[in-house]
């Protein structure tokens, strides 16, 4: 007998140093349980706040702090799951007792008995292999961590570890995705349905199998009947009810180049921003984003369809596409940004990354160059004819440019000018002006590689639909630049918050640009953007149509808001001529407004006259005037046409 209880001290102490060599070499898997960081969703939200998109790096999840878990969560996970969570120390004997018999004459592993603790140590550390060294490791590590954390840290754990289904980790999501509710607004069958996922979320998925799904809720309801946790009332009705489900794609992005954008934005400085659990919230207005897109369609299935008119040529609009842009004019906000008209056949944000000549619409920046130097609204400029030398490979070539409609008024006012896009005008203002001067101007007005030459009176140089937008608000925001921005706030899972305010730059007086806003107003009255007309809604605006009609483009501005469009074709051919930049863009424009206004009806619809701008009628036309464009002195006589050859 002596030597018998010798022997099993000896067989116990050798198991006890092996459990010790065992934990020795798996204790600091544990840390990845005490030091919880699982990959949490980033969430974008627009300026009423309404999610926009569920950003995430391989694991969608929305994280839940334990007081935020309502009670009736806790008590159904237990119910169905570790009845005797509370009471057990991360191991239940009497469960490890039965299974083992079960397991015994099975002659393999068919039950496991886990505890919460044990399927977090689990899902977290180990596999789910079903081999005996696995749950050995497991049942260490889950009394080890039973005295390191309390029951509360656990099942916070669990809870927002574990995989639902449907893409969705942690019962947070789960809850959002499969019934758009947060967890304190679930009922009881809700609720049972949830927390009986786990045990095999893929087959219970309600979006697959909401029969079984529901079978699986049942058993919750009934157990916790059974304990005593619910009453008869409460179980009765609980069993009979339906819940609707939900089937969501995980990102739910209603917005794809928004969201696009505002991750190149954002990974500069914030590496993580797909996986460290950040509330963003943007300035876009989802309603103003979709009437945005609407607007854009409606424009590329109006160019389409003029289109197919020439079905037997195929050298136009085979890549046709566009983008478009509106800003808050005041702050810069980004209200509506689309790059395309197709996310899902192009995910090129054409309204960011494109480079476009912006042709005609670079004018009103020319004009309000002249009108700070002194020209007036009723200016006399020469719209005549002239032959420019230059020299290129040694060779004399010549650069004889026209006005879009091939003739020439000899003089005609500065604001007719523009109102009605003359090349040949603008061109002389440039050179009555200098180019060097034109120069320094636009630099000032924030264009970059621009070329120092004539073709500058033409907008000969790239530039993406943003850039054009930020140099317009230059008009719309009454001589201020500001520059877009498309991040409001963003917070981190400490709720430590960081907002972003607007940049703005001093260019001139309001009194001067309005000057030229007056003159863009008229554009759209009875010039070349007549077809972004409104009513009820003053509209300043400018067409730009570059060289073979490769570029279409609308820059217009209400009181409030700036809204850019442009039409081309990606491969930069052609567009047939009869695409302007007021009919290809202009339409959509007006379409956009149309249903922007129903959406706003409270939009201030009349631009206002700054105090320092005074008015005067010449021959009967009202003209604007300040101290620095003031009403020319003495009226000059029209010339007749002719050709300058310099």
């Amino acid at each position: 007998m002596k030597y018998v209880f010798g022997f099993f001290t000896l067989v116990l102490l050798a198991v006890f140093t092996w459990l010790i060599y065992i934990y020795m070499n798996i204790r600091f898997d544990i840390d990845k349980v005490i030091n919880y960081k699982p990959k949490l969703s980033t969430q974008f939200f627009d300026k009423s706040g309404k999610l926009v998109a569920n950003i995430f790096d391989g694991e969608h999840r929305l994280y839940v702090k334990y007081e935020d878990i309502p009670a009736q969560v806790i008590e159904s996970l237990i119910a169905i799951e570790d009845t005797q969570f509370f009471e057990h120390s991360g191991i239940n004997l009497d469960a490890i007792s039965r299974a083992i018999i079960k397991d015994i004459k099975a002659g393999k592993l068919v039950e496991g008995a886990s505890t919460l603790t044990q399927q977090l140590v689990k899902t977290l550390v180990l596999t789910r292999e079903k081999k005996i060294m696995r749950k050995i490791k497991e049942v260490l590590l889950s009394l080890r961590l039973e005295t390191i954390l309390s029951k509360e840290e656990i099942l916070e754990r669990y809870l927002n570890q574990v995989y639902f289904g449907h893409g969705y980790y942690g019962i947070k999501t789960a809850s959002y995705g499969y019934f758009k509710k947060e967890l304190y607004e679930l009922n009881a069958k809700e609720i049972a349905l949830l927390v009986g996922l786990p045990r095999a979320p893929s087959f219970y998925d309600p979006t697959r199998n909401l029969k079984f799904a529901l079978a699986r809720a049942n058993q919750v309801i009934s157990r916790l009947h059974n304990l005593g946790w619910i009453n008869e009332q409460e179980y009765t009705n609980s069993l009979k009810h339906i819940p609707k489900v939900y089937k969501e794609t995980l990102t739910q992005n209603k917005a794809p180049y928004v969201i696009d954008y505002a991750l190149k934005i954002l990974q500069k400085d914030i590496p993580d921003i797909k996986s460290g659990g950040y509330k963003v919230d943007l300035t876009i207005d989802l309603k103003t984003q979709d009437i945005a897109r609407e607007a854009l369609e409606y424009g590329y299935e109006r160019i389409k369809i003029r289109d197919s008119r020439y079905k037997d040529d195929k050298t136009y609009t085979q890549t046709l596409n566009g983008a478009l842009v509106t800003l808050e004019n005041s702050t810069g906000k980004i209200l509506a940004i689309v790059g395309g008209v197709n996310y899902k056949e192009s995910s090129f944000n054409r309204a960011v990354q494109s480079r476009r000549q912006p042709g005609s619409a670079i004018k009103p920046f020319l004009y309000q160059v002249g009108l700070n130097l002194g020209y007036s609204t009723a200016s006399n400029l020469i719209d005549i004819s002239r032959t420019y030398n230059y020299t290129r490979d040694n060779q004399i070539k010549k650069w004889q440019p026209k006005n879009y409609e091939e003739d020439y008024e000899g003089l005609i006012k500065f604001r007719e000018a523009l109102v009605h896009s003359r090349n040949l005008a603008t061109i002389n203002l440039v050179t009555d002006i200098g180019i060097d001067v034109i120069y320094k101007q636009l630099h000032d007005f924030g264009f970059k590689n621009i070329p120092y030459d004539l073709s500058i009176a033409l907008g000969s140089f790239s530039i993406s639909p943003l850039q054009l937008s930020e140099a317009y608000t230059l008009f719309s925001n009454n001589g201020v630049q500001v520059k877009p921005y498309l991040v409001q706030s963003i917070t981190n899972n400490n709720t430590q918050e960081i907002v972003f305010e607007k940049e703005e730059k001093y260019i001139t007086s309001p009194e001067q640009t309005f000057l030229t806003t007056s003159i863009l107003r008229d554009v759209v009255k009875r010039g070349t953007g007549r077809k972004a007309r409104l009513k009820n809604l003053e509209v300043a605006g400018k067409t730009g149509t570059t060289n073979k009609n490769i570029d279409a483009w609308f820059s217009g501005y209400t009181p409030t808001t700036q809204t850019l469009i442009w039409y081309g074709n990606d491969d930069n051919k052609p567009m047939r001529r009869s695409e302007t930049g007021g009919r290809s863009a202009g339409v959509p424009f007006a379409y956009f407004y149309k249903k922007y206004l129903k959406l706003h009806p409270e939009t201030t619809r009349k631009f206002i006259t700054p105090k320092g701008v005074k008015t005067n009628y010449i021959k009967g036309k009202k003209e604007f005037f300040t101290e620095t464009s003031p009403m020319p002195a003495v009226s000059e006589n029209k010339i007749k046409d002719n050709n300058i050859i310099f």
